[in-house]
């Protein structure tokens, strides 16, 4: 054999190797693709992703869309995370960046959903917030045990303790502290927009001085019918803006989107300030296989959006729910509304 075939040989041995390792070996990284999406103002196997209790919800015609961006388990292999690099439709990340190495799989997941949760609670309020209804001790859920259990129920607004007026947590504190545990004392509660009075008997409190009723209370406008948000397997905060739109269109006196297929992401605060996501590239390319007219893009993500434009999808820069609503006044107006 020739030193040449030789090399030859060693050579093509070494590609073959390097090939099958580069096919099978894990690298660091997940690859992240346009995730499924989800028409706030439509149904996920039947049943309403919005539903309202309390009063009819408004007909509708478009579509209101979050967007989500789909992640692969780690372990990519080398070969897979060359490929994603050069495809537009993935982006490939450091698995640390969407996988903590101090949680498990299921430990994050959990955490995004929380943080799902956490984003309906805020959306919810920021649109009965638009809707000017007003600001209320509201109860989010009742602790284990409660003696409450059976007379309060999540979404009653708390109006009186023991006959005094509640309007905010720190006075509802104040009236607890001053009834000795044990008491059996009338709270006041609006339920669906209807006046109730519950006879509760309290419990002392653990960490400061009287009772205790047991519930979880925030302070958010309460208004005469309850909402309810079911999405399903979805993570994180960035469904807050479309979530807050879809409230409002639903419940409102304006039909938002005109008739027009209308996508978009980003969080939102129960004031209604929207805040910057993640996977906002992949996220428009959702959007634009679904044909969607309008993209709201959170202020801070305009830089990247602008960077990947989608042919026929128009964006619009929004810092608010207000640059929310206003862009969709001007869709539905015929105007252009304000771009990055």
């Amino acid at each position: 054999m020739t030193r040449r075939i030789a090399v030859l040989s060693v050579g093509v041995v070494l590609l073959v190797v390097f090939g099958v390792l580069g096919a099978v070996v894990p690298v660091p990284y997940v690859a992240q693709v346009p995730g499924p999406t989800f028409n706030t103002l439509g149904e996920v196997d039947g049943e309403p992703i919005i539903s309202v209790e309390g009063r009819e919800r408004n007909e509708t015609e478009g579509e209101l869309t979050l967007t989500t961006v789909g992640v692969s388990r780690a372990g990519l292999s080398l070969v897979e995370a060359v490929q994603g690099w050069f495809d537009s439709e993935v982006s490939v990340v450091p698995e640390e960046s969407v996988y903590p190495p101090d949680r498990t799989e299921e430990e994050t997941r959990e955490a995004n959903r929380q943080a799902f949760l956490t984003s309906e609670e805020a959306a919810e309020a920021a649109a009965l917030g638009e809707l000017g209804y007003p600001v209320k001790v509201v109860v989010r859920g009742l602790a284990e045990d409660s003696p409450s259990e059976g007379l309060l129920e999540e979404g009653d607004a708390i109006e009186s303790v023991d006959g005094r007026p509640t309007p905010d947590t720190e006075t509802l504190d104040e009236v607890l502290s001053a009834i000795p545990g044990g008491s059996t004392v009338p709270v006041g509660y609006t339920r669906l927009g209807q006046p109730g009075t519950a006879s509760v008997t309290t419990r002392p409190a653990q960490d400061r001085p009287g009772s205790m009723l047991g519930v979880l209370v925030r302070e958010q406008p309460s208004a005469p019918f309850d909402v309810d948000i079911r999405v399903e397997d979805v993570g994180g905060p960035s469904a807050g803006l479309m979530l807050a739109l879809g409230i409002l269109d639903l419940v409102g006196d304006t039909d938002l989107t005109g008739g027009a297929k209308v996508a978009g992401t980003g969080t939102i605060d129960a004031e209604g300030a929207v805040g910057p996501i993640g996977g906002i590239q992949l996220k428009m390319v959702a959007a634009s296989d679904i044909g969607a007219e309008l993209f709201l893009v959170p202020a801070d993500n305009c830089a990247d959006a602008v960077a990947a434009p989608q042919p026929g999808l128009t964006i619009a820069r929004v810092a608010t729910l207000d640059d929310a609503l206003d862009a969709l006044a001007d869709l539905r107006a015929g105007r252009t509304p304000d771009a990055c």
